[in-house]
């Protein structure tokens, strides 16, 4: 039996035909990866794959949504297209058996899955967002040419204390004739002297009126999802959507846990990417979320109690904390070329990733939940939970990937490489990936080289991972 490896899609054939020989089971969605490919899904053959069948599962997951969406709505289910919130509204639209909820912000990666053949940013282009903004924006061309995803059945968007592209991008959507339910969420801000205050998730607080307004916000979406799902969103309901919503996050918080503090790593970064990504809206499918997080684990476990793998050519990597997704997820691979691994990321949804409480009102909960993204407070928050994980995981050195575009990566890859710098002298490398990366690959490379050398340098020279110079 050979030892897990990374392998390129042609050579994904051979390893599904050999797993299907050794009786391998999948899922209705299952099949060989090379099919996507007919899909449209050109940059499949730039990557390397987990060899694993759990790896197969989680990747045809993510690959079949479209045909899931498509599917629901042939069922009778309504769909729910969720708008910039990433992790509250489909834990409310899943607590309903008859709603099915996907994000259309998805599609700031179909530039890069399907290598720019679907002119969708020539499309936003025409409607006057142009390149000055986040490729998020690849989400307006989606909604023109309904080639990408079927149109929802309801939109709703957080609207406030969010990325000023997106609000100008989603703000186009009416015109273009797609109706839009705004819920606000305001700017988190610290509880004024006296100020009756609310502890959040992630060790955040926030003034409890500001709880009580988010509540009344999420209240009038819970009345619109109820009215179209012709049932009621009752308390009973959204407390069963959130302790699903908390197994989820459970499973992810030990892969995290076990694959980002292992030696060696047990699960290369792109897979661990895709993962997180579950945790936002189950990728349609929340009992299948369940079953391909639950084979995640097994392999993982199966592959520490063996120390039989190795994701890069080095026996002990560079340890890195990567902030923001990449545009380009080819970038995931070439970070291990470099001799790095991922060993704790901050992929802008930290909030999905903490679990909802569940004791107090489900309402309330949810509403604590929504005030504690990251985004939506200060800067230093956010710099303060990255330094914190930085220290539970271990990692050697930071690596900020900037998004082109996007207003709240202007200034803040630099605030948060100066928080982490005062409190700790490690490597920090900021970088921009555009949806293609190609032509940028060797300056990516060099870059991610040194950034990797210091590292191990450091450790070589007896530097442990949070000691100063």
């Amino acid at each position: 039996m050979t030892r897990p490896r990374q392998i390129t899609l042609t050579q994904w054939d051979g390893r599904y035909a050999d797993l299907c020989r050794r009786g391998l089971r999948e899922a209705d969605y299952g099949g060989p990866l090379s099919r996507h490919v007919d899909d449209g899904d050109h940059r499949l053959t730039k990557l390397l794959f987990d060899d694993s069948a759990a790896a197969l599962r989680l990747w045809n997951l993510l690959l079949t949504e479209e045909d899931r969406l498509h599917a629901a709505r042939r069922a009778g289910r309504k769909i729910v297209g969720v708008m910039k919130d990433l992790g509250t509204i489909p834990v409310m639209a899943y607590a309903l058996d008859n709603l099915v909820a996907f994000y259309p912000d998805g599609a700031w990666w179909i530039p890069c899955i399907m290598e720019h053949s679907t002119r969708l940013l020539e499309i936003a282009d025409s409607l006057g967002i142009d390149e000055s903004f986040c490729p998020v924006r690849a989400m307006l061309g989606a909604f023109v040419n309904g080639e990408h995803f079927p149109i929802p059945d309801l939109l709703v968007c957080s609207v406030g204390a969010v990325c000023d592209d997106f609000s100008a991008i989603a703000q186009r959507l009416p015109d273009l004739g797609f109706d839009v339910l705004w819920w606000e969420i305001p700017h988190r801000r610290a509880p004024d002297a006296g100020e009756p205050a609310v502890q959040l998730p992630g060790n955040l607080i926030a003034p409890k009126s500001q709880v009580e307004f988010v509540m009344g916000e999420l209240d009038r979406v819970r009345r619109a999802l109820a009215d179209m799902a012709g049932r009621p969103l009752d308390d009973d309901a959204l407390a069963a959507g959130i302790e699903q919503a908390n197994l989820v996050r459970e499973k992810l918080a030990r892969l995290r846990m076990a694959v980002f503090t292992a030696e060696p790593c047990p699960m290369p970064a792109l897979e661990m990417l895709i993962a997180e990504m579950l945790a936002i809206h189950y990728c349609s499918d929340r009992d299948e979320t369940l079953a391909v997080l639950d084979d995640l684990l097994a392999e993982v476990d199966a592959r520490l109690a063996a120390n039989d793998y190795r994701p890069t050519t080095d026996d002990y990597p560079a340890r890195i904390f990567w902030v923001n997704p990449v545009a380009d997820i080819r970038v995931m691979n070439l970070l291990e070329q470099c001799g790095g691994r991922i060993c704790g990321t901050e992929y802008l949804f930290s909030h999905a990733l903490d679990p909802i409480d569940t004791d107090v009102p489900p309402l309330e909960a949810l509403a604590r939940s929504a005030l504690a993204d990251l985004m939506v407070g200060p800067v230093g928050d956010r710099a303060a939970r990255i330094l914190a994980d930085m220290e539970r995981f271990g990692c050697e050195a930071l690596l900020i990937s900037r998004i082109p575009g996007a207003s709240h990566c202007a200034l803040e890859g630099r605030l948060i490489a100066d928080v982490v710098s005062a409190h700790r002298r490690i490597p920090i490398l900021e970088i921009e990936v555009p949806s293609i990366s190609d032509a940028m690959r060797p300056t990516l490379q060099t870059r991610i080289e040194a950034l990797v050398e210091t590292a191990v340098s450091r450790r070589d020279h007896g530097l442990t991972r949070f000691d100063t110079d």
